[in-house]
């Protein structure tokens, strides 16, 4: 599969593309609205465009690929060290990680550095290529330049705060989990994994540099090479070196994240030779960009959406032996829906943030509006099979070895408590994404995480001494809806023009149709004893029933793929 064409070839296919789904509160099958192209003849995929729906295929695939690679991690990890004290430490030192990948993979890097990178393509476009200096030398870049001005410096202050959290990591087990079992072992740990705060902000420079120029391909790469290596070092030294060759395999596979792409990168983004006394030029032309003004805002909402996973892990500390392990399982299996709905505006980020340089705001309107239907969709249809089938699943991937049958059911009751959440986790990733594509200073993310933050600790101190994990994991689910309910409600009237009640009903519709299809697969669910044939029998059921009462509700997204799945049978024949 092709990675991308080029940004004229890119945006025209865009330019020309009808919508998959109907915007919300317009009928199924009106499309986007006025603005819409006319429809493409051919063979190009409705909704996203011939690029786009390449892009989202290729990013779906891989993305699939390393979550299922991720599930093999967990169920090492889960068959070698079960839910005990040793996998309690590395989970710990995961929070190093988990920190740096949301910090400087999936959202901080890419809120900041998409909209940067839009705005310099477009002041490339506007300069054109045959821009000269006085001297007759060419232009300069502004592509170019921002990579100057950026990446060494980035590169510094990550291994020097690399550095830091491996001299500090005693005093960072000590306030993450106060009352771990085996403290010494979680500070080795970390110290391993501490190699990422330089190694993701990397990754997630070259990543967002990439999918600005609509190379999505190696960036959808990454965690297929980062599980890889978790995978390879824990089963080749899990005997000699415990626990640790898990958080060492962090490491390896850290560094193949960057490999992985860094060919495409040299090749579109070619490094400038450094000029004397152009330095302090290029800082001072991308300072609004990449300004603190900018930065700020960033850091401070990304910190607080991971702070969600520091206090469930700190309030967990408290409890026996194990606890921490179960709330892990049951989050990463449990958020696979919130994934794959987020690859949608991963991949179509890049589009609202060039439409917003461009000062298209009706075309970032329609494109957000359908990300969120149709990421909506996804999700709370794979909320459905969790809250029907969560013992199944957790039985299936993960009941072997050290890992019993009481752990089974202990993390499938949890799961089943984070899916009410899926849908706030959802929609704040999607949420965020629109409120920076513009590159201005926006504080509205970070006081609405904040709020979702200050949520999720009154309730899991409230919920935690009487309800154990699963008050914890009910904490996690009021906060990110709080934070959803905020985004959703600020984003019409600050930056992107969405309809919210339009959105907002939509969504309704949507979740009604899970909740019915989640317990019909949770009265059905026991009537077959094997988990495998039960669950199986579930990916049939649940998916039957979302659409069936989707319909029954009218929902539009629903009727509106109903009848394009009807079309494209009908054409086939």
């Amino acid at each position: 599969m092709s990675d991308t064409g080029t940004d004229t070839e890119a945006e025209t296919r865009e330019a020309t593309a009808p919508a998959l789904l109907p915007g919300p509160g317009q009928p199924p099958g009106s499309g986007p609205g006025p603005a819409t192209a006319p429809e493409p003849t051919g063979g190009e995929a409705p909704g996203l465009g011939s690029f786009l729906a390449r892009a989202a295929a290729a990013t779906a695939v891989l993305t699939v690929l390393g979550a299922v690679l991720g599930l093999v991690r967990d169920q090492a990890i889960a068959r070698y060290f079960g839910a005990s004290h040793a996998s309690d430490a590395f989970l710990i030192a995961w929070t190093v990680p988990e920190m740096a990948a949301t910090l400087l993979i999936e959202d901080g890097m890419a809120l900041l550095l998409v909209p940067a990178f839009s705005l310099a393509l477009t002041r490339r476009a506007d300069a054109g290529s045959a821009a000269r200096t006085e001297t007759g030398e060419p232009g300069p870049d502004p592509v170019r330049e921002l990579v100057a001005a950026t990446l060494p410096r980035l590169c510094v202050g990550l291994m020097a705060g690399a550095a830091l959290l491996m001299a500090g990591a005693p005093w960072v087990v000590g306030v993450l989990a106060p009352g771990l079992a085996d403290p010494d072992l979680a500070v080795d740990c970390t110290r391993l994994t501490a190699v990422t705060v330089l190694t993701f902000g990397i990754t997630g420079y070259f990543s967002a540099a990439l999918r600005a120029h609509r190379s999505f391909v190696p960036p959808a790469c990454v965690y297929v090479a980062y599980n890889i290596g978790i995978i390879g070092m824990t089963l080749a030294l899990h005997s000699v070196w415990g626990v640790r060759a898990a958080a060492a395999g962090v490491a390896v596979g850290s560094l193949l994240m960057i490999l992985t792409q860094l060919p495409t990168f040299l090749r579109l983004l070619p490094l400038a030779r450094p000029r004397l006394g152009g330095l302090k030029r290029r800082a001072a032309r991308t300072a609004p960009l990449l300004g603190l003004t900018v930065l700020a805002p960033v850091v401070l909402f990304v910190v607080g959406r991971q702070s969600q996973v520091l206090v469930e892990r700190f309030l967990a500390s408290t409890l026996p032996a194990g606890a921490i392990s179960h709330l892990n399982y049951a989050q990463k299996v449990a958020q696979m829906p919130m994934v794959l709905s987020l690859m949608i505006c991963t991949v179509t980020f890049p589009v609202v943030a060039r439409a917003m340089a461009d000062g298209q705001r009706e075309k970032a309107r329609q494109r957000v509006e359908r990300d969120l239907a149709l990421a909506g969709m996804v999700v709370l249809l794979g909320t459905a099979v969790v809250l029907g089938y969560a013992p199944q699943i957790i039985e299936v991937l993960f009941q072997r070895g050290a890992f019993d049958t009481a752990d089974t059911e202990a993390t499938a009751q949890v799961m089943r408590v984070y899916a009410a959440g899926l849908l706030g986790h959802c929609l704040v990733g999607a949420l965020s994404r629109p409120f920076f594509s513009s590159g201005r200073p926006t504080w509205f993310p970070a006081f609405a995480m904040g709020t979702g933050l200050l949520v999720t600790m009154g309730a899991g101190y409230a919920l935690t001494y009487r309800f154990g994990v699963d008050g914890i994991a009910t904490a996690n689910a009021i906060g990110i809806s709080t934070t959803a309910l905020l985004l959703l409600m600020g984003l019409g009237t600050r930056v992107v023009p969405i309809r919210a009640r339009a959105v907002a009903w939509s969504l309704g519709r949507l979740a009604g149709a899970a909740l019915v299809a989640g317990a019909a697969g949770w009265a059905v669910a026991p009537l077959l004893p094997e988990a495998v044939v039960s669950l199986a029998a579930g990916c049939v059921l649940v998916p039957a029933v979302f659409f069936l009462t989707g319909l029954a509700l009218r929902s539009p997204e629903v009727v509106s793929l109903l009848a394009l799945i009807r079309r494209r049978f009908t054409d086939g024949r």
